[in-house]
């Protein structure tokens, strides 16, 4: 009879059926194409380290510092072994339980009581050796479904950590770019400070001359001054910049190494995809249907409670007075047995468990379209923001040019006595802003395209992730 209870309750497991929906991907309503295309765009671009592109090794190895550092990502990694083993607790209730008890015991009885005790042998004692057994029959699929929702949680914090590594890749790039940004712009300033300081030196002495008034020497001053004063607030917004970017490398607040100057960085290339391609590429976005599948198992795990639950328990062992007869045939005990639980009356407990589990999975259904919806939105904005500011660029550029000449003949004007100063100061202010300007729209183009790298997602995510020095965690061990 021993042998046949599990034969029995493994034909009853493996014909048992699962209760609750079986999940199928919902309906999405996606666009054909882009509302924003580029006819420029490069399909293979997306699937590599596209920050490699910018042929600056400063950048690639500040990349790789971040990736093996960041204590965000270490988080997110620890995140994933919990959840595995979440899973691997959830998956051992499908199988069979078993543990061994071994036990000693002396005791000694009342020679004063109603019994009569051989005062001679009233000590004595009792040794045990057990093993016990249970095991839960899974007929309706309570435990299968448990175990699915437990494996779909475990691939989305799998999925979020990748996810967590295309947002760092593109926020430490992009934090590199708005460093080199800040740098230029202090170069931009110290040139055009040494430039205002001397002409405010020499307007100064001709002013104690008495060759040049007042209001000219004031106009100069002016100018120096704002040079001057833009300084500072440039050299607190770079230091500001490293301690961020430190941080995001999981180092302390320190300054940070450069490579190539902003003019040098070479830009990417605009990488191609369809819209469908985005539930496949964009981590965030399986991570949101995995959390659908976990949800949607969820609800036959809780309609199982509804049914019975059987249960079979057992024990072998032996037990005996004396030691040495411990392992001989009369002392050996046994029992096995099966219980039924039925629920009989819940109060609507089990009724509200179901309940509460439709309504997760109508937040995830909800939570997983807002995520397509999204990422399609992060993708158009990215293409017309980049397009945009490439003419943009071009226009500041031009503006530039215009207002170095304009510069160039007002100094020419003023020294053959043609205008006065103010027209000078003119376009020295108007020459410092437009530079500014248009470094600002350099960097803003290579943010554009960062954004537009991280919004289609890819395969460039396994190029960064080779350069982890852990061993990355399979998605494939959530069916091991």
């Amino acid at each position: 009879m021993l042998r046949r209870v599990p034969a029995l309750a493994l034909v009853l497991s493996l014909s048992a059926c699962m209760l609750g929906p079986d999940y199928r991907r919902p309906e999405l309503d996606m666009p054909k194409q882009w509302r924003f295309p580029d006819a420029d765009a490069v399909q293979v671009a997306a699937d590599t380290a596209w920050w490699e592109q910018f042929n600056d090794p400063a950048l690639n190895q500040l990349i790789a510092t971040a990736l093996r550092g960041n204590q965000d990502l270490r988080a997110a990694t620890g995140r994933v072994e919990e959840f595995m083993g979440r899973l691997r607790v959830t998956r051992a209730a499908m199988f069979p339980q078993a543990d061994a008890a071994a036990s000693q015991a002396r005791e000694r009885r009342t020679e004063a009581g109603t019994t009569t005790v051989n005062p001679g042998r009233n000590a004595s004692e009792i040794h045990t050796l057990v093993l016990n057994a249970g095991w839960e029959i899974d007929l309706w699929g309570k435990l299968r479904r448990a175990t699915e929702a437990a494996r779909a949680e475990l691939l989305a914090t799998e999925d979020a950590r990748l996810a967590l590594m295309q947002s760092l890749v593109a926020t430490v790039a992009a934090a590199y770019v708005d460093l080199r940004e800040l740098d230029r712009q202090l170069e931009i300033a110290g040139d055009t400070l040494k430039r205002r300081e001397e002409s405010y030196r020499i307007y100064e002495r001709r002013h104690r001359a008495g060759i040049v008034p007042r209001l000219e020497l004031d106009g100069v001053k002016s100018q120096y001054e704002a040079a001057r004063a833009s300084i500072p607030l440039i050299e607190k917004l770079i230091a500001q910049q490293e301690n961020a970017l430190s941080v995001l490398l999981g180092d302390n607040p320190g300054p940070i190494p450069r490579g190539r100057n902003i003019d040098d960085l070479t830009l990417p290339e605009v990488p191609a995809a369809i819209p469908s391609d985005l539930l496949e590429r964009r981590y965030d976005i399986r991570e949101a249907e995995q959390v659908l599948v976990a949800a949607n198992a969820r609800i036959g795990a809780a309609r199982a409670l509804y049914f019975p639950a059987i249960t079979l328990t057992g024990f072998l062992g032996t037990s005996s007075k004396d030691l040495s007869d411990l392992f001989m045939s009369p002392s050996r005990i046994w029992n096995y047995a099966g219980t039924v639980t039925v629920p009989v009356f819940t109060a609507g407990a089990i009724a509200g468990t179901v309940q509460a589990t439709e309504g997760v999975r109508v937040q995830a259904l909800a939570g997983y379209r807002k995520a397509i919806q999204n990422a399609f939105r992060e993708v158009d904005d990215a293409l017309v923001d980049q397009a945009k500011t490439r003419v943009q660029l071009e226009a500041q550029r031009l503006q530039v040019e215009s207002l170095a000449s304009y510069n160039r003949l007002a100094r020419s004007r003023y020294r053959s006595g043609y205008t006065s100063y103010l027209e000078v100061l003119d376009s020295e202010r108007s020459l410092f802003e437009a530079q500014l300007a248009y470094v600002r729209a350099q960097a803003g183009l290579m943010r554009s395209l960062i954004s537009l790298y991280k919004a289609m997602g890819g395969g460039w995510v396994v190029a960064a992730e080779a350069r982890v020095p852990e061993p990355p965690i399979a998605q494939k061990q959530a069916d091991g």
